[in-house]
């Protein structure tokens, strides 16, 4: 199962040309991304849960669209969960599902949307990678995050070959200003035979 949508997701090019298409595709993402056995956000809350044991403590949501990788941090006992996206459209989806304590509409052309500090857990499921955020916007969160905060991700199979997005991971690593927690490999979209490696990094 696969439409219009999902073909084109991956070969979108400018910011500009990526919210537009999700902006129509917010209505049915759910239907079409559950049909092909969405895995990735139960993932990255599981593994957000492996190394926050306290469950009160706010996570951002960053890049929500629907709202479904919020409904999964909730479902796996997350308390409060804020989101950020920047379409409109497909805030409009996750705002109906109540799982968010705030939801903030962001602008693609700031480059720190976050407040500095304001969150030490941030996950980002399906966000950076080709055809979504670039890869400037890892370097944005890691640099929100405090000392010690907690940034679990995923690279789908597309960006895992993409040197900018694999690279920018790698830069905070090699000189020890992060710390690889967690790394596994695993199904993304069983449907479509996509699959993703889900990151914890802890910022040093």
């Amino acid at each position: 199962m696969s439409d219009k949508f999902l073909d084109k997701a991956y070969d979108l090019e400018t910011p500009e040309a990526t919210l537009e298409h999700y902006n129509q595709w917010a209505a049915s993402y759910d239907a079409e991304i559950a049909g092909n056995g969405y895995a990735t956000p139960g993932r990255i809350a599981q593994a957000l849960a492996k190394f926050q044991p306290e469950m009160g403590e706010p996570v951002l949501d960053f890049g929500c669209g629907t709202g479904l990788s919020g409904l999964a941090l909730r479902l796996r006992g997350f308390e409060i969960v804020d989101g950020m996206e920047p379409s409109a459209e497909m805030l409009a989806q996750a705002r109906s599902k109540g799982v968010y304590r705030n939801l903030t509409l962001i602008d693609v052309a700031d480059s720190t949307p976050i407040p500095e500090g304001a969150y030490r857990l941030i996950t980002g499921c399906g966000v950076l990678g080709t055809g979504a955020a670039p890869p400037a916007v890892f370097d944005m969160i890691m640099h929100a995050l405090p000392r010690g905060g907690l940034f679990v991700f995923s690279y789908n199979d597309h960006a895992l070959e993409d040197r900018a997005y694999t690279g920018k991971l790698n830069d905070w690593l090699d000189c020890s200003a992060a710390r690889l927690l967690f790394r596994e490999y695993g199904d993304h979209l069983p449907g479509i035979d996509l699959k993703s490696t889900v990151y914890a990094i802890e910022k040093a």
